[in-house]
């Protein structure tokens, strides 16, 4: 029987330019033809899996796409060739637009007053944990959205305010395919092979298969973990009366009101957090869908390993192009933001994942990092200012994949280079070429000896000396300091901007302590 791949629907969006494949299932030997806009493409079917290849096109609108293996025929309306970006990662790109910030007046919006929320579609990949009889009647059902026609409101918010601005500043319809999933590590959106070939990432794969969970017959596997789904349902039924009374009560303390919480369950093969799980029931779903390129906002789950993380991340953004069949497909992804739950110490975990992450844009080709280190709220994981986040990952994109904008307009201060002076040290940045901008006191800034001791330093500009770029930090306590760091805390105050509004990046000048 000839079928498509879920992704293919009406409304969709095709990428312009770039030749574009349809894939999906029929009988052996089928041949398979899909005509769009008056040219044709065919290829036969093989092992039951079938892919076509359509020629380059330039961005249009209402096209029709007419698929047959001549003896059954698919037909397709209201499709938009322009740009398609994947939006994958954890719970701060899955956070619905209903819930952000600035998203109930975005929906109130009427597309015929605001006409850029015509080229705005939407098309969320179904989310189920394990191949079942619920996740293919969820692919049946699954479809492309056009914002005003369906309910946006539980698009991705960070999708949303992306694709916005992109399409106002391109002038075509922007699509954007949701495949992400709250509380996962990068290592579930990666296959298992990947996974292996390095030491830094081996053990998730280790640690899962040697799991007593994950030893028992599958069918055990699932009904241990719908027995911990109903347990944990009562659970965050009881948590959530507790948080309404006392928000910042402590998680030790609720646990010993209501009992252990057992997130995220028996890691087994229905358990969505398990390694390789998602990649293979999601993203591989999609692939090879072709694509303008990729939006990326995760990292939380992994501050347990922060060190091995540019390892992970790095595999990863190769691991998507492979299946995607574009090794230079542009990824754009965000360094994550300020954050520390109340109760918890300051790990300094999060500061060594935003530094890899970093890292990985400084090494990884055709890649953009959105800094909102300034978007982050005290005791909550999940800051619903996603429209900052959606604007900035839509600036990377404009600078380094559309060449529209210049880099000093799609950043804030990137520390550069460092050089020893009076006792201190002055610190250089890029994108400071018109001096910053400070809110408040300049603080945030540590500088240490030989000893590596870090002590909060006094910070000032030297645009008075005509270096309007530079930052001298010295401590009394530091003699002769040898290294520098900002903001290196979970959380902390945000001070320092570019005069563009962006804020200065978190870093440090050497590894230590």
């Amino acid at each position: 029987m000839l079928k498509t791949a879920a992704v293919f629907s009406d409304n969709m969006v095709l990428q312009r330019n770039k030749k574009i494949r349809v894939f999906g299932s029929a009988d052996d030997g089928s041949r398979i033809t899909v005509s769009l806009l008056g040219k044709k493409s065919e290829n036969i079917c093989k092992n039951g899996k079938w892919m076509v290849y359509l020629p380059e096109y330039e961005a249009t609108e209402d096209a029709v796409m007419e698929i047959t293996d001549g003896k059954d025929t698919i037909t397709f309306k209201n499709i938009a060739i322009g740009e398609v970006w994947l939006a994958g990662g954890q719970s701060n790109m899955e956070l619905e637009l209903q819930n952000a910030k600035g998203g109930a007046e975005a929906l109130k919006a009427n597309p015929k007053e605001d006409t850029v929320l015509q080229k705005i579609r939407f098309y969320y990949t179904p989310k189920k944990a394990y191949e079942c009889e619920e996740l293919w009647e969820e692919e049946a059902r699954a479809h492309w959205e056009v914002f005003g026609e369906t309910d946006a409101a539980k698009w991705s918010a960070v999708g949303f305010f992306f694709a916005k601005k992109l399409a106002a500043k391109l002038g075509v319809t922007v699509g954007v395919i949701g495949c992400n999933w709250g509380g996962t590590s990068a290592s579930v959106w990666m296959s298992r092979e990947a996974l292996l070939e390095h030491e830094d990432t081996r053990g998730y794969v280790e640690d899962y298969e040697n799991s007593e969970a994950a030893c028992k017959p599958r069918e055990q596997q699932i009904e241990d973990y719908k027995a911990y789904e109903r347990y944990h349902a009562d659970w965050e039924a009881k948590a959530a009366g507790i948080y309404e009374k006392e928000p910042m009560a402590a998680f030790d303390k609720v646990q010993e009101m209501i009992g252990p919480c057992q997130y995220p369950g028996p890691m087994n093969c229905a358990n969505f957090t398990r390694p390789y799980g998602l990649y293979e029931v999601m993203l591989k779903k999609l692939a090879p869908y072709t694509l303008g390129g990729f939006i990326f906002y995760q990292g939380e789950t992994d501050e347990g390993k922060p060190r091995e993380y540019y390892t992970l991340f790095s595999r990863l953004i190769r691991q998507w192009r492979e299946d995607f069949m574009d090794e230079e497909l542009p990824f754009h992804f965000v360094q994550l933001t300020m954050h520390r739950y109340q109760h918890d110490p300051d790990t300094k975990s999060w500061c060594i994942l935003r530094e890899n992450q970093m890292k990985v844009y400084r090494t990884v080709k055709n890649t953009g990092i959105a800094v909102i280190i300034d978007c982050g709220e005290f005791h909550e994981i999940h800051p619903k200012d996603k429209k900052s986040v959606g604007e900035r990952l839509a600036l990377q994109a404009l600078c380094h994949t559309y060449h529209m904008i210049e880099e000093k307009n799609a950043f804030g201060p990137i520390y550069r280079d460092y050089l020893y002076a009076d006792g201190g040290m002055e610190l250089f940045f890029d994108y400071a070429e018109e001096g910053f901008t400070v809110k408040g006191e300049l603080s945030g800034f540590e500088i240490a000896g030989e000893d590596q001791v870090f002590y909060p330093a006094k910070a000032h500009t030297l645009s008075e000396n005509g270096k309007r770029n530079v930052i001298f930090v010295s401590s009394e306590h530091v003699k002769e300091p040898i290294m520098a760091r900002y903001l290196w805390r979970n959380y902390a105050e945000v001070p320092l901007f570019g005069q563009n509004g962006l804020p200065a990046a978190p870093f440090r000048t050497h590894k230590g302590r």
